[in-house]
């Protein structure tokens, strides 16, 4: 057996999942509904609170999809009850953000700055103090959506090996190189 794919999901008193016959799986909390359709061979089913996912087969497919399957659904199930943030330093001089209309207005050392609207699904807020870097604090109830937003931003400006300037995720640690040294002797 899988060890990701057995182990038994508990489902909150406040979040409801729905089986459908065709395996479409229906997750619906108090911050939102999540849908996700299941490979046929794969059987959900609640039982006293707890989603338990199951394989038919030892088969390398089977096997493979019994993790994944209960993965996304223990994401789902934590998605509409709790949520899920995203915190995007600018690291850089002159790097700016500011809410425009419900988008975001990138300023990134570009000649132009960068409009972005963002999904009805993703609520962000800006962070700007002084002595830090201003912050882009994004928050989704679908973990899949909310990382591809945050991959998107991302690539604005992913951040360089050389300064460290670009845009990157609270705490993350970027690994720096030395630059040239000189030549002569």
């Amino acid at each position: 057996m899988s060890r990701i794919g057995k182990m038994p999901i508990a489902l909150p008193a406040k979040v409801e999942l729905e089986v459908s016959k065709s395996n479409l799986v229906t997750v619906k909390g108090p911050k939102g509904t999540l849908k996700q359709q299941i490979d046929p061979d794969i059987t959900v089913a609640v039982e006293d609170g707890q989603i338990n996912v199951s394989r038919p087969t030892d088969q390398k497919r089977h096997r493979a999809l019994h993790g994944l399957y209960r993965s996304l659904l223990a994401n789902m199930v934590q998605g509409v009850s709790e949520g899920y943030t995203a915190k995007l330093e600018l690291v850089g001089v002159g790097y700016k953000l500011e809410p425009k209309d419900g988008n975001v207005l990138f300023t990134l050392g570009y000649s132009h700055p960068i409009e972005m609207a963002l999904p009805a699904e993703v609520k962000f807020e800006t962070k700007m103090e002084k002595g830090s870097p201003p912050m882009l604090i994004l928050n989704s109830f679908d973990k899949q959506l909310l990382g591809s937003v945050c991959a998107k931003i991302r690539s604005f400006r992913t951040p360089e090996p050389y300064k460290g300037k670009g845009i990157r995720f609270q705490g993350e640690v970027i690994r720096r190189k030395a630059g040239k040294t000189s030549g002569k002797k």
